[in-house]
């Protein structure tokens, strides 16, 4: 099975900013096993800002544009040494890839990219992909990592996206505020209710809320592919969707479609 996982930045990193060293070694651990069990895995991965804040000891994220890329910069270097280290350990090889909105949105490059994803594959290599938050004005405005996975689900004809996040999945209303909020655990179609219940963005530190997964979710679905939303300070349930079992949210593409 060929699986994308995209990780946010509230799952990567404490309330400080610094990196949450027990979940993300906990994360690779389970990928790396998921890997090694025959899955093609790849990862889509938030992060950088968030932690070149914390590398650079500044108070918050910052707001202006040049001190974004700068944090991204010193962030994404620090962020892609950790992955490298982690995953050796468990003799999987990574490779990094970062895109812009413009090189998904042209055709030629979008190719490009789709060839180099697959080549990374096929030579058993664990791609890790980012936005290029130094150089990606517009993107670094929407923050939406979440869109970014689905778009990399689809240009590798992956079989599921997962997107691990600081929620167990979509409630009927933002549990956060109403106690009495339910998971849904099956979603077949996107509609106006389910887009009426979806806030703003989650975390200080992270940029992506309910209405980018959904946005996610119709692009996945679109294309036949299925789509949950799993709670990433549990890695472990990774296994558990291995294996088909239900967690979380899962949106379910259209077998009829695209894919």
């Amino acid at each position: 099975m060929r699986i994308v996982i995209k990780v946010g930045t509230s799952t990567l990193t404490h309330k400080t900013g610094n990196l949450n060293i027990r979940h993300v070694e906990e994360l690779c651990k389970v990928m790396s096993d998921l890997k090694g069990a025959g899955n093609e895995v790849i990862l889509v991965s938030s992060g950088a800002i968030a932690m070149g804040v914390g590398k650079l000891s500044l108070l918050s994220r910052p707001e202006d544009m040049p001190t974004k890329q700068a944090a991204a910069a010193v962030g994404q270097c620090e962020l892609m040494y950790t992955y490298d280290k982690l995953f050796s350990e468990y003799g999987h090889t990574v490779g990094q890839v970062l895109v812009t909105g413009s090189d998904l949105g042209d055709g030629a490059r979008y190719e490009n990219f789709r060839n180099t994803l697959n080549r990374l594959i096929e030579m058993r290599v664990l791609p890790i992909i980012n936005e290029n938050d130094t150089v990606s004005t517009e993107e670094i405005s929407l923050g939406d990592n979440d869109t970014l996975g689905a778009i990399v689900a689809v240009g590798a004809n992956a079989d599921l996206l997962i997107l691990l996040s600081d929620i167990e999945g979509l409630y009927t209303s933002d549990p956060h505020v109403n106690s009495d909020a339910s998971l849904v655990p099956a979603v077949y179609e996107i509609d106006e209710d389910l887009l009426s219940n979806a806030g703003g963005a989650g975390t200080a530190r992270g940029t992506g809320g309910m209405q980018t997964k959904l946005h996610a979710a119709s692009i996945c679905m679109e294309n036949g592919i299925d789509m949950i939303i799993a709670d990433g300070s549990r890695p472990t349930l990774l296994y558990d969707i291995a294996d088909g079992k239900p967690v979380g949210t899962r949106f379910y593409g259209k077998k009829d479609g695209a894919k």
